[in-house]
């Protein structure tokens, strides 16, 4: 049955994209991931019997959209997680304050490309990223709401960096 989900696949993606390779298997395996995770999240819910808020605090939502960003970028785009990256990416230069680009290795399997993609992609990660710590809003409060202010303080002072450096060129 799997081999002939991957060559159900394989030809999808030959008539999906026939002038360009797209990992479409790698893709598929990603989204199972995310299915697994999001299912691991709800029965976890539902075996500890937390209630979900019918309503997140607009202070939550706020707090996990800051927090989310800067995780996705942390793992994305920082120059301390390239080891998390590096077995599906190759270093392409700096990008910026503590960034990096990277490009996705073409060679190897196209599950090592998709994943290649989703790591480098701020984005794409930032649906996991929220999705984790939503859920964590709901298991474990007190401590995701810990480690998203840390975040969230990160991503602030992130920008008042940018900020002070911005005011100080203005200076010369």
């Amino acid at each position: 049955m799997l081999d002939t989900a991957r060559t159900a696949l394989a030809r999808t993606a030959r008539r999906y994209a026939p002038h360009e390779h797209r990992p479409l298997h790698g893709y598929a395996t990603a989204l199972a991931a995310f299915g697994g995770l999001a299912a691991a999240l709800a029965a976890a819910v539902r075996i500890t019997g937390r209630p979900i808020p019918e309503r997140p605090s607009l202070a939550d939502v706020a707090l996990i959209s800051v927090a989310t960003h800067k995780l996705s970028r942390l793992i994305a785009k920082g120059a301390v997680t390239s080891p998390l990256r590096a077995p599906v990416t190759r270093y392409a230069g700096p990008a910026g304050a503590a960034e990096l680009n990277e490009e996705v290795r073409d060679e190897g399997s196209s599950l090592r490309h998709g994943v290649g993609e989703l790591v480098t992609c701020p984005f794409c990660l930032g649906v996991w990223a929220a999705t984790g710590l939503t859920g964590g809003l709901v298991l474990a409060p007190r401590l995701t709401r810990l480690a998203a202010t840390a975040l969230t303080a990160t991503a602030v002072s992130d920008f008042l960096q940018f900020a002070y450096d911005a005011a100080k060129n203005q200076d010369d």
